[in-house]
């Protein structure tokens, strides 16, 4: 299994205030790369049924969080999918570019950097496609 890196050190664990991380996958044979993002947690929702005072029922609505398998990740591309199969794992590194504090922030700096690398025009990404809708409000402003 190949780990994730940060700044040239491996990481085992994500900061305390990461929603998620923006990446690039590079195939150490070709050089070809994939720009992603992944979400350190996700969103859960489930409902229990609670008995009020005056006895009447309800659904009552729980959140949560549970861990989205960022460690195990490889991305979403399906030619990545396909080279990493017949290469094996081995053959890719797998290296974390930004910590984000929340998901509009993730979606605007993969995009950002998707762009400025020009993925779509280059034959040396995996990358098929920029998907991205970001509120300025909802980013944080430094």
């Amino acid at each position: 299994m190949t780990n994730w890196h940060h700044k040239g050190k491996t990481v085992s664990d994500l900061p305390e205030d990461c929603a998620g991380f923006v990446y690039l996958i590079t195939n150490t044979t070709t050089g070809r790369m994939y720009v992603g993002k992944k979400l350190s947690k996700f969103k859960t929702t489930r409902y229990k049924m609670h008995t009020q005072k005056n006895g009447k029922k309800v659904r009552k609505r729980l959140r949560g969080t549970k861990d989205s398998g960022w460690r195990d990740y490889w991305g979403s591309s399906d030619a990545l999918q396909e080279d990493i199969a017949q290469l094996g794992k081995d053959k890719f590194h797998r290296e974390i570019l930004y910590y984000c504090a929340s998901k509009a922030e993730c979606n605007y700096i993969e995009a950002r950097e998707q762009f400025d690398r020009r993925v779509l025009e280059s034959s040396l990404y995996y990358n098929g496609h920029i998907r991205v809708r970001v509120h300025g409000k909802t980013l944080v402003k430094k």
